[in-house]
């Protein structure tokens, strides 16, 4: 216990000591951020998601489906960056991207553990507004969060799935991130969870082939999008 008391007074003593010395270090860009307003560019990967209610009802002939994604696949993401200063702590962005991706649906009968699985393809093109809250700059290091919404379009044509999804959604965001401050640019990699508002779920499909089909449509009650997304930003 005393070995550990004196290891952790040590460390009280040489934290001060650390950070003066990091703070001696010359920073790069040290006027970038109080540009009124800049633009960039985010290359990155995300993962779609979907969250499903199941109603649990039997269909006339006994049958009770359930849907879920048990695996995900990683898309591609490509977008722009418009960012408004405000003040010290407080940025204003603007970030349009277009999301590449699929999602594998399984269906499943309850107690025949039937099972069909849909692939549905999305191109979402999202248009987020964001408010960056930064943390003071550490030499060339600087911490954020962020929160914002996003209305989002998908622009990939579906038909004739067993499961249709509408194509319009606005999520709600919360990320962080860090700026790195290198010799001719930030580079900023933030990671952003995303959730949907809306019921996804198309429930008019007239475009059906085998009415019978319909019965998957109306085991679900309510389909939830989400997605996490990983960008590195280049401005």
């Amino acid at each position: 216990m005393v070995k550990r008391l004196f290891v952790y007074c040590l460390l009280l003593l040489l934290l001060p000591t650390g950070i003066h010395a990091q703070r001696q270090k010359v920073q790069r860009l040290p006027y970038v951020d109080q540009r009124r307003l800049h633009f960039g560019f985010s290359i990155g990967t995300h993962i779609q998601d979907l969250r499903f209610v199941n109603r649990g009802e039997a269909e006339e002939n006994g049958e009770t489906w359930y849907a879920e994604v048990p695996g995900f696949s990683p898309g591609f993401n490509v977008g722009l960056v418009g960012d408004l200063y405000l003040c010290e702590y407080l940025n204003l962005r603007f970030t349009p991207t277009m999301h590449f991706g699929n999602k594998n649906i399984v269906l499943r009968e309850e107690v025949s553990d039937a099972r069909r699985t849909v692939n549905v393809k999305s191109n979402y093109l999202s248009m987020p507004v964001s408010l960056k809250y930064g943390a003071k700059r550490l030499n060339n290091y600087r911490p954020y969060i962020l929160t914002g919404v996003s209305p989002t379009l998908d622009l990939a044509k579906k038909k004739n799935d067993l499961l249709r999804l509408k194509p319009y959604d606005t999520y709600l965001e919360i990320g962080l991130g860090c700026d790195i401050y290198l010799p001719f640019f930030k580079l900023i990699p933030e990671l952003k969870f995303c959730f949907g508002l809306g019921n996804m779920l198309e429930k008019k499909r007239n475009d059906l082939q085998d009415p019978l089909d319909y019965k998957f449509t109306r085991s679900q009650k309510k389909i939830a999008s989400q997605m996490v997304v990983l960008s590195f930003y280049f401005e």
